[in-house]
């Protein structure tokens, strides 16, 4: 049974606060970006058009005239497009300009004519163009967004509470952007003294002209440069071996012991890469520190528009969400952001010196409740009244006043109603998306009622069947690929005691890789029919307890008897990431209502073809044969 929402005290609500009622949040809804300009398609499409156009890419080789050094302006390119991946996903504006930079390189650069000669610069540009029109289509909606809100609310605007305007955003980005950037500045202070050192000795050393006599590898696979040059021999690893081929002329620098080629003067790529990593993410802390704290100095700036709403935290990550204030189940949310609890600096200094007062009863009860978290029995949170205060759109900063919880506070003077601040961007919810709150066990939305699942079965005579699809089978096929490629890396240094590793992992990549796949429940009149890895099992009605979704697979409890678990059957995750309800755990529910509801039961017996087929022996032939292409290509 659900629990009403635990209300607002009256004077916490502003006169004259609309309700934000489910029609209007659901137009509001509508406005959200459409499927294919959301970060999740065009990042991986923009990300792969760019690693394409940089691999085919001319590069010029290093000589002496032109040695290859340090490039800056390359690790520059390098940074911005990381940033512009990261900030398309994050802030559309940044996302927007920095693509428009990443652009001005590609036709500096030339880039452009290669678009008529190369299908890679082609599809660069085509990606960059969708990316771009993705970007401008979010700000759009965004606007849209904000109108409607604005129209929900009407015309009533009340001022921030007080506890909220003490708030501060960005702090910790700030600091974190600084202990980067002091890296960054480090790592080019290093790479500077290297080229600095280089040159002084350089500068005193003999130059002499030599003939690269072979190329070969060392025993850790770097590339080494044999070079002939005043009747000795010298060695040099290099990074293009392709630039020197044998017979070719190099210059070299000579003093004493120490031997330099020109072409390739120095080697500082650690620190260039702590220039690199440090600049990118010191710059995306920085910037996410100047929105937050751009957004939160907005917020505070005047009257807001306010709207009564209902809210509730995530049982999983503290999310919090925002529903309808009609929508008293929490069936339908609107949004979601991160939240903390603001207090006013004088209610901060109060906490500060009683802290120690009452600390007995309280720590008793915050260990009770870590108790029935880490047990897995704490309830989900639940649906509270909410004030809205701000124009909630994409990207927006949101305050609300509400109850912390349903439990009555020990002092009478405090109503238990506090304020909380949105310390990430607003974010919309999936169109049509179902979220009762998340429950114990790792599933985000809370187990249907038997009724709700049952009225949504229609009785049959044939059995019914579910089975591996396209996100399981991912899951399946990736594994297979690192199950090939670890029979490739193990067998590749010949007989060693790596092979131990094909004995202990190679077994439960088979399993897993095989359950994957094809694994396939099939109910009929007397009971399941499970297709795992290795065989298909006989579950009788009568001897199944339950069905559990639960770690990616399904686990059929038979009483005192084992169960019969399949694993993995999907990646459930990644497929509400995307709107869409995992596969396996429908199974489960559906399952579990069969066996509550026997009229529901299908009234056929299944013939042997609709009983699955294991592919575990298949596959370990499949191995086998692998192992043996291996050894023979090695």
């Amino acid at each position: 049974m659900n629990r009403p929402p635990v209300p607002l005290p009256a004077e916490h609500i502003p006169a004259g606060t609309a309700d934000w009622r489910t029609p209007d949040a659901q137009r509001w809804l509508a406005a959200a970006p459409a499927r294919w300009a959301r970060p999740l398609l065009a990042v991986p499409v923009l990300a792969a058009a760019l690693i394409w156009d940089i691999a085919v890419s001319p590069v010029d080789a290093c000589t002496s005239a032109a040695p290859c050094g340090t490039d800056w302006p390359g690790i520059g390119l390098m940074g911005l497009l990381a940033l512009t991946l990261y900030w398309v996903v994050r802030q559309p504006r940044l996302g927007l300009v920095a693509l428009g930079a990443v652009l001005v390189a590609f036709f500096l650069e030339g880039r452009p004519t290669a678009v008529f000669e190369e299908i890679s610069a082609f599809v660069f540009l085509l990606a960059a163009a969708f990316t771009a029109a993705g970007l401008v289509h979010r700000l759009a909606l965004a606007g849209r967004q904000r109108a409607l809100a604005l129209e929900a609310a009407g015309p009533v605007a009340q001022p921030l509470p007080a506890a909220a305007r003490t708030f501060r955003r960005g702090r910790f980005s700030f600091v974190l952007a600084a202990l980067l950037l002091a890296a960054a500045v480090f790592g080019g202070w290093q790479v500077q003294r290297v080229a600095d050192a280089y040159e002084e000795r350089a500068a005193g050393a003999t130059r002499l002209s030599g003939e690269v006599v072979a190329v070969e590898q060392d025993d850790d696979g770097a590339d080494i440069l044999k070079v002939e040059a005043d009747g000795r021999t010298h060695r040099f690893e290099t990074d293009s071996p392709d630039d020197f081929p044998e017979g070719s002329r190099v210059d070299i620098v000579v003093d004493g012991d120490w031997a330099a080629l020109v072409a390739e003067p120095y080697d500082a790529f650690d620190w260039e890469m702590l220039v690199l990593v440090g600049s990118v993410a010191g710059l995306a802390f920085f910037a996410n520190g100047v929105d937050g704290r751009t957004r939160a100095r907005r917020l505070r700036r005047g009257p807001l528009p306010v709207l009564r709403v209902l809210v509730r935290e995530d049982h999983d990550d503290s999310r919090t969400w925002v529903f309808a204030a009609d929508d008293t189940e929490g069936l339908r949310p609107i949004l979601h952001f991160h939240s903390l609890h603001s207090f006013e600096e004088e209610e901060e200094e109060e906490e500060k010196e009683g802290g120690e007062e009452g600390e007995g009863s309280e720590a008793v009860i915050d260990f009770n409740k870590v108790t029935d978290i880490l047990r897995g029995e704490d309830p989900p949170p639940p649906l509270r009244e909410a004030v809205l205060y701000g124009v909630p759109c994409t990207g927006a900063e949101l305050a609300f006043a509400a109850r912390d919880d349903a439990d009555e506070p020990d002092d009478p003077d405090d109503d238990g109603v506090s304020v909380q601040c949105s310390t990430t961007a607003v974010k919309s919810a999936l169109p049509g998306r179902v979220k009762r709150g998340a429950r114990p066990g790792g599933r985000e939305s809370e187990r249907r009622s038997v009724d709700e699942i049952a009225a949504g079965l229609t009785p049959t005579a044939d059995p019914r069947v579910w089975k591996a699809q396209g996100f399981s089978r991912a899951v399946g096929l990736g594994l297979l690929v690192v199950q090939g490629g670890g029979i490739w890396a193990m067998l590749d240094d010949g007989l060693s005691w790596t092979w131990l590793w094909l004995a202990v992992g190679l077994p439960w990549l088979v399993t897993a890789v095989a359950t994957a796949l094809t694994w396939r429940i099939t109910a009929d009149r007397d009971g399941l029919w499970v297709t795992g890895a290795w065989r298909v099992r006989r579950v009788p009605w009568e001897a199944i307890t339950a069905v559990r979704h639960a770690d990616d697979g399904i686990r059929i409890l038979r009483g005192k008897d084992s169960a019969v678990e399949l694993s993995p059957t999907g990646w459930a995750w990644l497929e509400r990431r995307l709107g869409g309800e995992p596969v396996a755990e429908r199974a489960a529910d559906e399952l579990g209502a069969l066996l509550l509801r026997p009229e529901l039961r299908p009234l056929e017996e299944a013939p042997t073809g609709r009983q699955g087929m294991p592919v575990g022996p298949p596959l370990v032939a499949l191995s086998a044969l692998w192992g043996a292409a291996v050894l023979l290509l090695l």
